[in-house]
Formats: C-alpha cells, structure tokens, sequence
C-alpha cells in the first residue's frame, strides 16, 4: 500500500551537496508544495553554494536504473529534468520515460552553466528539435535562451522555441529600471502570459532556477492549469527570494 493524498513528483537532476540545488532543492521545493518527491541522481557534483569545482556524470543506464523502480512502486505523472551530461543522454532519457508512461509530463530546466561559472555543454538548437518537441516545458533564463537559439532578444528566442514546447522565460537577468522582473509563459498556442515580479534586495540564490522549475512542476503534479502553476511557481519564487540575505534560502510554504 502506497501514500495517496499528495501526488508523487520525480526530480532527475545533480546531486548538490549544499543542498541550495539539483535533486535536494528539488525535494524541499516539493514538500514544501505538498506534492511528494523522489529523486534520481544524474551527476555527483563537489561543491557549495559560492563554488563549484568538479562534476561526475551518472551514465543514462545508472539513471533507469535508478528510476526503474520508482515507475515500478508509484503512479508518476511529472518529472522535472534538471542537470544532465548531454543532448544525447537526454534523448535517451525521454525515450525510456515515454515508454514508462506516454503521457507523461516532463519540465526541463536547461542548465548549461553553473551558477558558480562552470561550463557543461552545448546545446544547439537544429539538433535539438526532436527533443524540444517531446518536452511539456522548457524553462530558460535569459543567457540560456539566447545560447540555445542564437538570438540576441530573448523573447524573439522564446518565441522560436515555443514552435517545439512551451516555453516559461524566466527574467531574473535583465536590467530593471522600475523595480520589477518580468518572467513570460510563451505557449505553443501563441499566448503570451507576463509574470511580473519585484527585484528582491540581496536576493541572489544559488539554485534559483531549479527552485522556479520545482515549483512549477509541483503546480502541474497538482493538477492546476499551465498558467496557474507558473503563477504559483512565481509567487513561491518571490517568498524563496526574500527568504534570506544569504546564497542559500529557506523553503516555507506559501498560502
């Protein structure tokens, strides 16, 4: 007999030992949602919230190995991708995940740069397309979007991207001159939807980014609608963000 008043969340993403990103951030994000979460390593990384200093890739057939049992105990509906070595690796992991469930939703976070400036790969987007369309939601920053499509104006990227899946911009790194951030939700139907937020003083987080994207995935786990999981993927954000002066904040719920 399993739980079944929370609905089951699956993080495959880096293992952080600060705990501020990648698979344990992930898990904080989904308590902290109410959702339940499970977690597959896909690198071991050696690091801290202000410096990172080495990464040890899980091959793709240590990653099933590790979910297998997962898919085999519990009815998993969302998975959030974070860190992973390459695009092939990835390819691969979709194709097993689909054949686990193929309605399966799937947010991938995009990281390609570590917050502490180390580089992982690549992406390039013509080799990417049959990837891109496979995924649920991909949710780049602002240098991710214009590395994955090579233009200069992100939203000009986003909106490229969102031929393939929809697309959550987040907007953390353009200049403010009115005290906002504004994050958009570019969906394949053509909508766009802004997520203003305040700039937060001293709010740099490390992890910021799987935070969002937890969040998000967490609001789909529970069944809310795209728009209404980024809202509150937004809202949880803002909270994260003032939790503390430091690199590593706190996960509360919000109300």
């Amino acid at each position: 007999m399993i739980q079944t008043e929370r609905p089951y969340v699956l993080s495959i993403a880096g293992l952080d030992p600060s705990a501020g990103a990648g698979i344990l951030a992930d898990v904080k994000v989904f308590e902290a949602q109410k959702t339940y979460g499970l977690a597959v390593a896909t690198a071991l990384t050696i690091q801290h919230d202000a410096s990172f200093r080495k990464v040890r890739w899980v091959t793709l057939e240590e990653i099933v190995a590790q979910a297998e049992p997962l898919f085999e105990r519990y009815p998993i509906q969302v998975v959030k991708i974070g860190l992973i070595e390459s695009m092939s690796v990835l390819s691969g992991l979709l194709d097993w995940l689909f054949r686990q469930n193929p309605q399966i939703t799937i947010i991938w976070d995009p990281i390609l740069k570590a917050s502490a400036g180390f580089d992982f790969h690549r992406l390039i987007l013509n080799e990417s397309i049959p990837i891109l369309q496979k995924l649920t939601l991909i949710t780049p920053n602002i240098p991710e979007i214009q590395r994955i499509t090579g233009q200069r104006d992100p939203q000009k990227g986003a909106q490229l991207l969102r031929t393939y899946c929809n697309v959550y911009l987040k907007g953390g790194h353009a200049s403010s001159d009115n005290g906002l951030i504004i994050d958009y939700l570019f969906d394949t139907a053509g909508k766009v939807v802004a997520y203003p937020a305040p700039c937060i003083p001293n709010g740099e987080k490390h992890g910021s980014g799987c935070v969002l994207s937890a969040a998000l995935s967490a609001g789909l786990a529970k069944g809310f609608s795209q728009s209404k999981a980024c809202a509150n993927a937004r809202l949880y954000m803002n909270s994260y963000l003032a939790s503390t002066p430091y690199l590593l904040g706190f996960h509360e719920p919000i109300v």
